[in-house]
């Protein structure tokens, strides 16, 4: 007789491979339509009233039938208003002329250039054109460069269409003061009291698009109830045809408080202060890494990381916990070596509402037998609108550590960075494998936009409200950790709440959730690049 949790498990592992088998589906979908588009002739237009623009330029008909056939995300209620579109002629090819660029203060022309399906030279209809004006638009909003971008016929020339590409740059120099709770979200921090002891304070100074090249440089001087140095470089486009690049950094850090164990599913922390005659910090790190980019198309990217870490541990630790390096050690030092692929169609990465993306990556952490784990990595998300305003999303996410007996340090899976369930904020579950899909419906409520710095790139401050609902389904395998009771089960959540979307990628959610052990509560949560 089949158990109930074994039933929800082979439910939930159908769910991923359908679901798995749909992303393919519209992958192949996506290429058929790319490679079919280019020969279409328009034979049917209709009207798509759009908002002004900043360029002047006036409103024109687009053929929604052939625009829905090639390229889903160009329905009407969801094209950019970034984008004029421009008026469709029966089949007929027009040379891409000059490409006009307009405030870029720092960024350099071929910058911008580089993230263009289109280049001058090339023979479009005008309906093609417009399509690669909607793609050119969401690859430079997706570069986090710009506030605002507007794409646009500037004139004709007979047969040659010139282009003009007006960008809002954001502010690059961040010199700010750091002050952040060390718990992984708001709820773990009340867990501990909203103690104001556990904070972090210093230094974070980031200066993006350092050079115009969408290079990065990063400084941190952080200290408080931790402490870290952090330098970093990163430059993704160089060389003459701005496919690869380079970066680096160290890292230097150590902490006075570190989660030893988990219990009842629940981090356990133990601080200095506790301790008799412990050390300075409980833990220290020191890493130093190289990375290497390299982006042949503008939607596929190639990520190298390769570094040296040392780690060490304070001798308490392993009373409390001997598994928290494996073979009673208190110091490794070991390499380790990541490598991942990202396809990338989405609209909007930091709040997707059309498109598709898949990464997948492989680390491998350490070589001996104190530190040896190889991870294997696949996420996906998947995003449309069924209706207007109107939205689905799934995201997707599959990973497996080897071998199955890992250290608890290489244990952290649910609860951390992406891996998270919406109702489960207050717990963490251990393991080396995690499956994980997230569901959401939303509706758009409202975008309105607030003057700010005029004539300035911040001249206004744009909002979108969503309201929506959700269903998160996760497993979390773990052979011989398996003490807390989320490990090796079915684990559901579901809920409703609102986000708030505006620029520098700020994304505030206000969400109501109920997880599969009946509890209820609501849940706050801040994303931004900052």
């Amino acid at each position: 007789m089949i158990r109930i949790t074994d039933k929800y498990l082979l439910l939930f592992i159908l769910m991923i491979v359908l679901s798995l088998k749909l992303n393919a589906e519209s992958v192949k979908h996506f290429f058929s339509a790319v490679d079919d588009h280019r020969s279409s002739i328009i034979s049917q237009p209709s009207t798509v009233n759009r908002q002004p623009s900043t360029v002047n330029h006036q409103p024109s008909t687009v053929n929604h039938q052939l625009l829905q056939d090639t390229l889903p995300i160009l329905k009407p209620d969801t094209l950019s208003s970034g984008v004029i579109i421009v008026p469709p002629t029966q089949g007929r090819l027009f040379v891409v002329g000059n490409i006009d660029i307009q405030g870029n203060k720092v960024t350099k022309s071929f910058t911008i250039t580089r993230e263009l399906p289109f280049k001058p030279g090339d023979s479009l209809t005008l309906q093609q054109l417009s399509i690669y004006f909607v793609q050119a638009r969401e690859h430079l909003i997706n570069t986090r460069l710009f506030n605002d971008v507007t794409i646009s016929l500037k004139e004709f020339r007979g047969y040659i269409a010139d282009i003009n590409i007006e960008v809002k740059e954001r502010w690059y120099i961040f010199p700010l003061p750091y002050v952040r709770p060390v718990d992984r979200n708001f709820t773990a921090w009340a867990q501990q009291g909203y103690s104001l002891s556990r904070f972090d304070y210093g230094i974070k100074y980031s200066q993006y698009n350092f050079t115009g090249r969408n290079d990065n440089l990063r400084i941190w001087l952080i200290t408080g109830y931790s402490r870290e140095i952090e330098m970093a470089y990163d430059r993704p486009n160089t060389g003459k045809n701005l496919i690869h690049g380079f970066g680096g950094g160290f890292l230097l850090s150590g902490q006075q408080e570190i989660n030893v164990i988990t219990t009842n599913n629940q981090q356990v922390f133990v601080s200095r202060d506790s301790i008799q005659n412990a050390g300075k910090y409980l833990q220290t790190q020191a890493t130093f890494s190289l990375r290497y980019y390299y982006r042949p198309a503008i939607r596929t990217k190639h990520f190298f990381r390769f570094s040296f870490n040392q780690l060490k541990i304070d001798s308490t630790v392993l009373v409390l916990n001997p598994n928290y390096f494996l073979n009673n050690k208190l110091s490794l030092v070991y390499p380790e070596f990541f490598y991942s692929i990202n396809y990338n169609n989405i609209d909007y990465v930091p709040y997707p509402t059309q498109g598709f993306l898949f990464e997948s990556s492989i680390l491998q952490r350490g070589i001996s037998v104190d530190m040896h784990m190889t991870q294997l990595i696949a996420r996906s998300t998947e995003a449309f609108s069924f209706a207007p305003k109107m939205y689905f999303v799934t995201q997707n996410f599959g990973v497996l550590r080897i071998p199955f007996k890992q250290s608890f340090y290489n244990q952290s899976l649910l609860g951390y960075g992406d891996y998270y369930m919406r109702g489960l904020e207050k717990y963490v579950v251990d393991g080396v494998g995690l499956l994980l899909d997230r569901n959401t419906v939303m509706r758009e409520l409202v975008r309105f936009d607030i003057p700010f710095l005029r004539q300035t790139s911040h001249d206004h401050i744009p909002f979108r409200i969503y309201a929506k609902t959700y269903v998160d389904l996760g497993y979390v395998f773990n052979r011989y950790n398996n003490l807390n009771s989320l490990q090796n089960t079915m684990l559901y959540t579901y809920g409703a709440g609102f986000d708030i979307v505006t620029f520098y990628d700020f994304v505030f959610r206000i969400e109501y959730s109920v997880n599969q052990l009946g509890e209820k509560g609501l849940f706050f949560h801040i994303r931004n690049d900052f």
